[in-house]
């Protein structure tokens, strides 16, 4: 087991005899199944996905059941034993960071007009998955997609300015047309949506694939050009800024070569989030994006975070790992999921705290801790 992760003990963990963690509990239901049919990965920092299978089997049958806290506690309390989690190995004083991340509900229509003209694209055909094998040379190895020419060679894809210059235009990708390219971009970032159609209709789209180049925050840009403070480089300052500067909106956006790529998904439960990276919808204020290739999906873990304040309560959470990001990586480094709509995005947009983090690993890795 990684260095990082080192024994610790529920009673010495900040806020965790008084948080609920109920919703927690009904997120890792979710995940519950997943477990049990062995669909799920162990990432690299070693949390053995099969490890997981007594709780997975002592959770599912309260899926649908009212639980107490006290009870859903003592079940984690239970099958879990607590570790410290080090955003680094050689400096354990660091602590780890949490932002946040919705799923924006806006206005579109399955057809272009003069108010819809600024699509959301489904995946291209010549677009492919690469790997370690296949990837060609000269392509970084952090591109996970790439472009198949048509004399079958592969290479990077065109990116975001190349493509929203009208390189994909003419080929029927199109699920949906917004009428404003900012929410279209913020819709790349969150990676999901909630389209409201003139007819009343709603649709949900989420990540389908991307074109691999990496992703650049363009609220760190502001920063770094002098345009906005750290502090009002959130997502109500960045959208007020780029309101204020129409003619440079373009040629910031382009400079996240990153491009998100969708797919129509259902809307099975209105309270729940899009289904995400691990298969399984996300839990608002109880699912996090984590990087999927450190950590294991379906992992739960506690972050205290008590200079957040977020649901109206210091950020004392329990929390599954349930999705992934371009910009999460690292061990200790979380996304959590507010929720869908306008509020949770103001919600979501002002998180970027410190926080400390504790992952509860299943009783039978417990030995293979190192003190």
């Amino acid at each position: 087991m990684t260095p990082l992760l080192r024994p610790a003990a529920y009673k010495d963990i900040p806020g965790w005899a008084d948080a609920d963690p109920r919703p927690a509990l009904a997120a890792f239901c979710l995940s519950a199944e997943r477990f049990l049919d062995g669909a799920v990965s162990t990432g690299t920092l070693g949390i053995d996905a099969v490890a997981f299978l007594p709780a997975a089997a002592a959770a599912l049958p309260l899926k649908h059941e009212a639980v107490s806290a006290s009870a859903a506690r003592d079940l984690f309390e239970a099958h879990f034993h607590p570790a410290t989690l080090a955003a680094k190995t050689e400096d354990r004083s660091v602590r780890g960071f949490l932002t946040g991340y919705y799923e924006p509900e806006v206005d579109a229509s399955l057809v272009p007009d003069a108010r819809y003209r600024f699509p959301l694209y489904g995946p291209p055909h010549d677009l492919v998955k690469v790997d370690d094998v296949s990837r060609p040379a000269g392509l970084d190895a952090s591109f996970r997609f790439a472009q198949r020419r048509a004399d079958g060679w592969l290479d990077e894809y065109p990116d975001r300015g190349r493509i929203e210059a009208g390189y994909l235009f003419g080929r029927g990708l199109e699920i949906a047309y917004l009428d404003n390219p900012v929410d279209a971009f913020f819709i790349h970032i969150q990676g999901s949506a909630r389209l409201k159609l003139p007819d009343g209709r709603r649709m949900r789209v989420t990540y389908a694939a991307k074109t691999g180049h990496p992703f650049t925050a363009i609220g760190r840009i502001l920063v770094d050009e002098g345009e906005l403070t750290l502090t009002e480089a959130d997502m109500d300052g960045i959208r007020a800024w780029l309101a204020a500067h129409p003619a440079r909106v373009r040629p910031l956006l382009d400079r996240n070569r990153s491009f998100i790529f969708f797919k129509e998904a259902e809307v099975p439960d209105e309270r729940l989030g899009p289904i995400a990276a691990a298969k399984v919808p996300l839990t608002p204020m109880a699912s996090i994006a984590v990087d999927r290739e450190l950590h294991t999906f379906g992992t739960p873990f506690f972050i205290s975070a008590p200079d957040l304040v977020l649901a109206n309560a210091p950020f004392q959470r329990l929390v599954i790992a349930q999705d992934t990001g371009s910009a999460i990586l690292g061990p200790a480094r979380a996304d959590i999921f507010v929720g869908s709509g306008l509020a949770a995005g103001r919600e979501a947009g002002r998180v970027r705290h410190s926080g400390d983090f504790y992952a509860l690993l299943p009783t039978a890795l417990h030995d293979t801790l190192r003190p």
